[in-house]
């Protein structure tokens, strides 16, 4: 293996490592509203959070086992949808982490 496939590997573990928590945040913020799966992709993707389907639905059932979610099953255009929203719970984390995330934020900006 060549030194850049070895640091392109490093990047990319780092880069996943970081984007981790970020997707959370960014899936708690968004289910603000309540919405299914594809809706949420949606608003991420227009916000320039690209996140696939391997990647979301895991993650919402994660958010959910937690307790930070609460879902429903509903019939929309003759489909079962399954829609989440947060719970008051997750209203509750949500606030906590988005303090977290701006003083973690000012200060890395500080830092580079």
């Amino acid at each position: 293996m060549s030194q850049s496939n070895g640091n392109h590997d490093l990047f990319e573990n780092l880069r996943l490592e970081l984007r981790r928590g970020c997707l959370s945040l960014a899936v708690l913020s968004q289910l603000r509203t309540e919405r299914y799966g594809y809706t949420l992709r949606k608003a991420l993707a227009e916000q320039g959070i690209e996140i696939d389907e391997g990647t979301l639905y895991p993650l919402l059932r994660r958010l959910e086992s937690q307790g930070l979610l609460t879902s429903v099953w509903r019939e929309e255009e003759k489909r079962n949808k399954r829609f989440y929203r947060l719970s008051p719970e997750g209203k509750v984390i949500l606030k906590q982490l988005v303090v977290e995330w701006q003083s973690i934020n000012a200060s890395l900006n500080g830092i580079l």
